[in-house]
């Protein structure tokens, strides 16, 4: 390492031309990247749901169009009109069903006619171009001001229009507080500009270096840049202290960063281990946005790794001068009086807190869930409260499209009748029950025939009476396969929101215990490579999961709904990034049990860390909870939330338990922890 501190530090002039070719190379490779924002897209493609998404097409309606004050006369030329927008691909409404040419309203059976014509106007049935979703959607917005909208296409087109908007001011927000925790936490006006470049060039080619993936979904690219912000600015700041410490002893500036770069080394290296497994554990998800945003995560704290140990170095030694220049007294207190009160008075509350643990690992694991989409939308969102306008004049109305071999009507007709007896289904729509068994499929047009038979499959349409998702609605859900499956046996396939959410809900449950496990044996191993020791990984994975299982018990006992995803990446980003700190504050008692007692060790571990472990919680926490106020999208607003109180507790967590943890378990560790070549710890 000393050898290739000198090499970077020699050749900082090249290091320098080099990282701005490649940014302004990564900037081209930015703007070539598209984002996703079909959840459904992200299952796997062998589950049952992408499986009919990809028979059906996109054929499937999207979304309902309610006109008002459209006469019925009217309404045919209204459906018209939406199908003259070229993103709209199809439209359907009761014409489809019944022949009401020339036929007074008062004719038409109540049944038939109720769920396409109320109050006056005319509920249309659409499919909006899924790779248009926002143009397509505006344009009937713009056709008809005054409609009422619903469903996917609209919640797609709510979401694109709003998570990059809003990831645009997440960022104006959370600077002024970044520079505002650096400004305090160093001791130099130009070392935030230094943080903040080294990061920012790391945020910059990870962005450009997703081009090699082709695509990331919103939730990655609305929240990538800000953790990998928030989560790696702490290398930064643990080089440069120690950078700082070594000018201060009177080493030359060049000797000093050499030094800086070999000591800190061990802790960069294991920080930013850590925080990569914990993102790669969520690509062991089948669920693919944890893949998608893994991928990204990892693979930008990595290039925030390789940027701080060589663009950072390269950069701090050119504007020394100008470090000096702006050298100002610190603004951070000294922490000797608050490591002296924790190590004399915290004990109790240590020992509270790990009983604690117990209720909050129970806790977190009985969280009621939301899957779908319907926890991406606040309550007073135009998308939920038009939503709910559709359910007071229709009902409440969750559709589902059957696909069944082509062929026996008789079966088709005496599938529907027994799908008629599910509890909460509303109306069973196929041909038989639109044309009837009498009228041979040969002599009807094929436009009329598309939305009942197409492709070698008879399309049976399913409306049930329940929510986008919830046990209601997944009791519907089982009960249609269930039935279809009797018929048909594999042979068929369904599809619909609630469908989806059921699918979704099964395989995301599946991916916790891999993802758990997976980011602490990886995480534990790297901890056990770095300290060389069985008992200290044991002790600091217990505490940052003290942390995180305080932290996701939180919303059980507020009585409040999580949205899964959310919760899942929250996990993984809390203990890669977290446990950094306790990382720090082990090494630095370890240093110091050489030569001190175990609670002397600890107080200094405590006196010396804190300065550091403060600024990055703090950055972390902030970028959080803005992430959360900011943004409107419920994935992203929970998980900024969540995110931002998980790393305030596992900060306190750090500086209140760990050190305690660590004297009570001084003998464990000496005799599980392998001797270097040091002087042997200091009999306590």
């Amino acid at each position: 390492m000393r050898k290739f501190s000198r090499l970077v530090i020699r050749h900082r002039r090249a290091v320098m031309i080099i990282t701005v070719l490649l940014c302004v190379v990564s900037i081209f490779g930015m703007l070539q990247v598209s984002v996703n924002y079909d959840m459904a897209s992200y299952l796997p493609d062998d589950s049952p749901t992408t499986q009919a998404l990809n028979m059906v097409g996109a054929d499937s309606p999207n979304i309902k169009i309610y006109v008002p004050d459209t006469p019925l006369t009217q309404a045919p030329a209204v459906k018209e009109k939406l199908l003259s927008n070229p993103h709209v691909l199809d439209v359907l409404w009761l014409d489809d069903m019944f022949d009401i040419r020339g036929m007074p309203q008062e004719m038409i059976p109540v049944a038939t006619l109720s769920p396409w014509y109320h109050d006056g106007g005319a509920l249309f049935q659409a499919t909006i171009d899924p790779n248009n979703y926002s143009a397509g959607f505006s344009e009937v917005k713009a056709m008809y001001p005054d409609s009422i909208t619903a469903g996917n296409a609209a919640n797609q087109a709510r979401v694109i229009s709003v998570s990059m908007k809003e990831v645009a001011q997440i960022i104006p927000f959370v600077l002024p507080i970044v520079l505002l925790i650096l400004f305090i936490s160093t001791r130099h006006w130009f070392e935030p500009v230094l943080f903040l470049s080294a990061i920012g060039i790391a945020i910059l080619l990870n962005e450009g270096t997703n081009y090699f993936l082709g695509s990331v979904s919103f939730v990655t690219r609305a929240s990538s840049a800000v953790l990998q912000l928030a989560v790696s600015i702490d290398y930064a700041v643990f080089l440069l202290h120690r950078f700082a410490e070594y000018r201060e002893k009177g080493m030359n500036n060049e000797d000093a960063m050499v030094e800086a770069m070999v000591q800190s080394a061990s802790s960069i290296a294991a920080s930013a281990m850590t925080t990569v497994f914990g993102f790669l554990a969520l690509m062991l998800m089948e669920f693919k946005i944890g893949q998608d945003m893994g991928a990204v995560l990892a693979k930008g704290v990595f290039i925030s790794y390789l940027s701080v140990i060589i663009f950072l170095p390269a950069m701090a030694i050119s504007y020394t001068r100008l470090l000096d220049k702006t050298a100002h007294r610190s603004f951070m207190p000294s922490f000797q009086r608050f490591s002296r009160l924790v190590i004399r008075y915290a004990a109790p509350l240590a020992v509270i807190l790990l009983i604690l643990l117990v209720p909050a690992y129970l806790g977190q694991g009985r969280n009621s869930f939301v899957y779908g989409s319907s926890g991406m939308h606040s309550e007073d969102s135009p998308v939920r409260v038009e939503a709910k306008q559709l359910e007071e004049i229709f009902g409440r109305t969750q559709q589902m499209m059957l696909l069944v071999p082509q062929g026996d009507l008789a079966r088709v007709k005496a599938l529907g009748d027994e799908l008629e007896k599910v509890k909460d289904v509303t109306a069973v729509v196929s041909y038989p029950s639109s044309v009837g068994l009498g009228i041979p499929p040969e002599v009807l047009p094929g436009e009329s025939l598309k939305q009942l038979r197409d492709k070698g499959y008879d399309r049976i349409i399913i409306a049930a009476d329940t929510p986008e998702e919830g046990e209601q609605a997944f009791a519907v859900v089982e009960k249609v396969r269930a039935l279809a499956e009797g018929f048909y046996g594999q042979d068929y396939y369904l599809a619909g929101e609630n469908v989806a959410n059921y699918d979704m809900r099964a395989i995301i449950t599946g991916d916790s215990g891999k993802v758990l496990w997976g980011g602490i044996l990886s995480i534990g191993l790297v901890l056990l490579l770095t300290f060389r020791s069985l008992s200290i990984p044991l002790v600091l994975l217990l505490v940052i999961e003290g942390a995180i299982w305080i932290n996701l018990s939180t919303p059980y006992f507020q009585g409040a709904d999580l949205n899964y995803i959310g919760f899942q990446i929250v996990s993984s980003v809390q203990l890669g990034a977290t446990v950094d700190y306790g990382i720090l504050l082990t090494q630095r008692f370890l240093e110091a049990r050489r030569a001190m007692t175990k609670r002397e060790a600890a107080r200094f571990a405590l006196n010396v860390s804190t300065g550091s472990i403060l600024p990055p919680a703090l950055i972390l926490t902030a970028a959080g909870l803005l992430m959360g106020i900011i943004s409107t999208n419920g994935v992203i607003s929970q998980m900024g939330m969540i995110l931002g109180r998980g790393a305030a507790i596992s900060a306190g967590m750090v500086l209140l338990v760990l050190p305690h943890v660590l004297i009570a378990c001084d003998k464990l560790i000496q005799k599980t922890t392998l001797p270097s070549k040091e002087e042997q710890p200091h009999e306590a």
